[in-house]
């Protein structure tokens, strides 16, 4: 899977949040709005979400371990480049 067109907002602007990031997979399907987050083993990618009743959802994400891997990597690659 291609991932690219990585644009960052709000780069290192919250505690714990530490940028907002909007890519593209496979030069057809955007994701605004994702977060990189500083968690206890590291940073992540956290994938859009909205509060429910009982916490909060994720819009959208990846289904299997292998892109969750690989979206963590090429958008924390891209986040050392710009921060």
């Amino acid at each position: 899977m291609k991932i690219g067109n990585v644009v960052f907002n709000n780069v290192g602007t919250e505690d714990k949040i530490k940028a907002y990031v909007t890519f593209v997979l496979d030069d057809s399907f955007v994701i605004h709005d994702a977060r990189i987050i500083e968690g206890n083993n590291g940073l992540f990618v956290a994938m859009p979400s909205r509060k429910s009743n009982d916490g909060f959802r994720d819009i959208c994400h990846p289904i299997t371990k292998q892109l969750r891997e690989t979206i963590n990597q090429i958008i924390l690659s891209e986040y050392e480049k710009v921060k």
